[in-house]
């Protein structure tokens, strides 16, 4: 097995373990992004005033089943993303870092940005139409509604009707900031979290365990949704939308902080953190604990002239 294949499967398991876990929080994220939508401040309706009321009247209205919708076609997305995020990373890096340097183990902080941000927005591409399908569902409330509402039976039928009314270019609708949201967010989460285990080790002296992991994670989790959120919040309104509400991610912005204020971007921040940093400890901490389970199965199984040809 190759060292690309090793790390997609890993990322994949990875992130569908972390997703089980925080769901419910990208389902009160993603209303409160939605709530008020090209209101005033004193129009909008708050039915959501946070992360632990949104989390408790979703329960009590809609029941577990409500915080969990579209947990379906999450698993694929992340699978999909996380799969290519973490699959596509190294291989990345090692390839223009050889190609500058001449030398793959060069350690160049712009570099790692850029694999970050490529092997991201290849996942969010390839994931986009089961995002698209997973935000409409999360959205939906036959309770307290907020932003356009899309009926759907489940995740299959989500994607037939997008495809039977809008064709393939609507299972692609708002694939533009999914890219530049996801990378943005892959171009500082893997740098951060080695940038981070590497300064744990010099200066604090920890060594490579669970410890550091979560350690190292909980840096990059924190990095990310600072620097994700914006066009996460530009990203959930596109891919929502019913018709040509906007026109472009640049017009769901420029409408969004003209009518909602400039701190409208940042609607459903801490539902953000309360999801991301989870996920992104989970992720990056259950990759490496499964990188390790395969690397020690390659070990047995292969042995190590065929190994070394892999």
């Amino acid at each position: 097995m190759s060292t690309t294949t090793g790390s997609f499967i890993a990322g994949g398991i990875a992130a569908c373990g972390a997703v089980t876990v925080t769901h419910g929080f990208e389902t009160v994220k993603i209303r409160l992004q939605l709530q008020g939508e090209l209101q005033s401040k004193k129009d909008a309706p708050r039915l959501y005033r946070g992360v632990f009321h949104g989390v408790g009247v979703i329960l009590k209205n809609e029941g577990p089943r409500g915080l969990l919708r579209g947990l379906g076609c999450a698993y694929v997305y992340q699978m999909t993303l996380n799969g290519c995020r973490l699959g596509f990373y190294e291989p990345v890096r090692k390839s223009v870092t050889n190609a500058v340097y001449k030398d793959p183990t060069v350690q160049s902080f712009g570099i790692n940005l850029f694999a970050g941000a490529t092997s991201g927005i290849l996942g969010a591409a390839a994931g986009s139409p089961f995002f698209l399908v997973k935000t409409r569902l999360q959205s939906f409330s036959p309770f307290l509604p907020v932003g356009t509402q899309h009926h759907y039976k489940g995740a299959v039928d989500g994607l037939r009707t997008i495809y039977q009314r809008e064709g393939v270019r609507g299972l692609y609708r708002g694939v533009g900031p999914a890219m530049i949201r996801t990378g943005f967010g892959s171009s500082v989460q893997l740098p951060t979290y080695f940038f981070a285990k590497r300064r744990l080790i010099k200066h604090f002296g920890m060594e490579e365990g669970m410890p550091l992991h979560i350690a190292s994670s909980t840096a990059s989790g924190f990095v990310v949704c600072c620097v994700m959120h914006p066009p996460d919040t530009v990203m959930s309104r596109m891919y929502n939308q019913t018709g040509n509400l906007y026109s472009s991610a640049f017009d769901c912005l420029y409408r969004t902080v003209k009518t909602e204020g400039l701190l409208a971007v940042y609607k459903g921040y801490f539902a953000h953190l309360a999801r991301i940093l989870p996920h992104t400890i989970l992720t990056l901490t259950l990759a490496e604990q499964t990188n390790k389970i395969m690397r020690r199965v390659e070990d047995r199984i292969l042995p190590p002239g065929i190994k070394a040809k892999i």
